[in-house]
């Protein structure tokens, strides 16, 4: 039978031993796998946030240029003749390209670089540019809208000049001021004005389409960037997705199946090509299902085992009691009554063992295993038995290197297995025969396994049988013993409970005389360090 783990479970949950979210439970892996890469590309989408920072300091040092312009302009006017006016004006208006405009003290139009020729200073209309600029004014609006940009005032041209509050404030405080304005087509237009003597004003006006290009150029390359990385990311989730939910999904199918009772005709996916996570969970099914069908084959075949083992005693024991009806000789019936009793004592016996080897692999699996000093347990074991008197002169000796050796286990359950062992050796010992009993840390490649030997005079074990007396109602007893006196289960709970225990257990022929068997378990050391930790 396989072995049943039953060491201290470490999987069960506890504080923080559930970290998933309990919502993401509810979305497909599939599902999950994108958001999670689109998430990634929202935060770089986060660069459109940093265009409209790029933009504001781009406005704010042309605000602060365009103020430096009007102010020298405004100190070269008033350093020349009035009949130079005309000239400088034109050249500073044709290098700095801006409209430049002088106002009078009454708020009339003095000197305009546009009616002097200079017309450098000129606003789209949208309804007359092609369509791609329509798409990038939508854009613009969309994530000046997003990133909840100020919206500066629409640029419309005022007959008086005291409608500029630009004009205004310079009249008034005597200081350079500027304002930003949005143009029909959704670019910035920059105006400042500087006072001049005599109270007239200069003014300059400028359409920075410029920033606008720039912009959208970044906002253009950054879009074919996160496209791009848009894409990649989707297939490579995708991909990702496939390579781990497709599995998945066979192995799911592979379960249910398995659950439906067809174990026998479904073959779950090993995956060997598969060295990560996915692979080991389909070996590990792959195996559990393996275990699974042989746990259900050894219940089938235990099941046919105690069927074909409990109908002897019962066909020997119907027949004595019919008999007992049909016989009036007192001699023949006492002997019909001893038969009963031997079958009813044998038959309380086979269910005993049956009862419990059927109920060992659950009890194992459930039991909590603690510290066992072997030494200690088999001197108790041993001191008993010369206590109650060891019959047909048999001697029984043990032997033991260390103080203790300590394993992890359930120490009724080891009391079993050496109980068993020593009735086994005592079943073929012959008259003044001695059973030896030794215990010893393993070497070598055994330094971590404990290794008891129990070592009889009897005939030994047929090397071709070594195996098969681990089995269940499989035994090879002495020809001098009574038919039906063991149930033939001894051994094999013997080696449930070994395996139970992590451990093995084999029979081997002594190595110091011809005649003879040697029992030999080994089971793992106990880390006691590891565990008071």
């Amino acid at each position: 039978m396989a072995p049943v783990i039953a060491f201290p479970r470490n999987d069960s949950p506890g504080i923080g031993g559930d970290l998933a979210l309990r919502w993401s439970g509810q979305i497909s892996l599939t599902r999950r796998i994108l958001a999670v890469n689109i998430l990634a590309l929202l935060l770089l989408a986060g660069g459109f946030f940093y265009l409209e920072s790029y933009r504001s300091r781009i406005v704010d040092s042309r605000i602060a240029q365009t103020s430096r312009e009007a102010r020298l302009i405004a100190e070269s006017l008033a350093m020349v003749a009035p009949a130079q006016r005309d000239a400088l004006i034109l050249r500073l208006a044709d290098d700095t390209g801006t409209r430049v405009r002088v106002f009078d003290a009454d708020g009339g139009t003095a000197i305009d670089s546009r009616a002097l020729g200079v017309r450098n200073f000129l606003l789209l209309d949208p309804d007359k540019q092609p369509l791609g600029q329509s798409i990038a004014r939508f854009l613009d609006a969309v994530i000046d809208t997003v990133v909840n940009a100020a919206r500066a005032p629409l640029y419309r041209e005022r007959r008086d000049a005291r409608d500029w509050p630009d004009v205004a404030r310079a009249r008034r405080d005597r200081v350079v001021s500027t304002t930003i304005w949005r143009a029909p087509d959704r670019t910035p237009v920059i105006t400042a004005a500087a006072p001049l003597p005599h109270g007239a004003v200069l003014m300059t006006t400028v359409n920075a389409r410029d920033i606008t290009q720039t912009v959208r150029i970044e906002r253009y390359r950054l879009s074919l960037v996160l496209l791009s990385v848009a894409i990649i990311s989707i297939l490579l989730s995708l991909f990702l997705a496939r390579t781990i939910v497709r599995p998945l999904r066979r192995l799911a199918r592979a379960a249910v199946r398995v659950r439906l009772g067809r174990a026998r005709e479904v073959v779950v996916p090993r995956l060997p090509s598969r060295r990560d996570e996915i692979g080991s969970l389909a070996r590990a099914l792959s195996d559990m299902s393996l275990a699974l069908r042989a746990r259900i084959d050894a219940t089938e075949a235990f099941a046919a085992d105690v069927t074909h083992e409990m109908k002897n005693p019962l066909a020997s024991l119907r027949s004595a009691v019919e008999g007992l009806g049909q016989v009036s000789d007192p001699a023949l019936r006492d002997r019909l009554l001893a038969i009963v009793r031997d079958d009813v004592l044998r038959l309380d016996r086979l269910i005993t063992d049956i009862s419990e080897a059927s109920r060992l692999d659950a009890q194992l699996s459930r039991a909590e295993f603690e510290p066992v000093d072997l030494v200690a347990m088999i001197a108790g074991l041993v001191a008993q038995r010369h206590q109650r008197g060891v019959e047909r002169g048999i001697v029984i000796r043990f032997d033991h290197d260390q103080p203790e050796l300590v394993t992890l286990g359930e120490g009724a359950r080891l009391e079993r297995v050496f109980e068993n062992l020593i009735d086994n050796a005592l079943s073929f010992s012959p008259d003044d025969g001695e059973i030896v009993l030794s215990a010893s840390r393993g070497t070598g490649a055994e330094s971590g396994e404990i290794v008891i030997r129990v070592e009889d005079e009897g005939p030994g074990v047929p090397e071709d049988a070594r195996d098969t007396i681990f089995r269940r109602f499989q035994s090879v007893r002495p020809a001098s013993e009574a038919f039906g006196q063991h149930s033939g289960l001894g051994l094999a709970i013997a080696r449930t409970i070994v395996e139970g225990h992590q451990g093995s257990i084999v029979v081997e022929s002594r190595e110091d005389r011809l005649g003879g068997a040697r029992f030999v378990v080994r089971l793992p050391v106990a880390d006691l360090h590891q565990e008071r930790v």
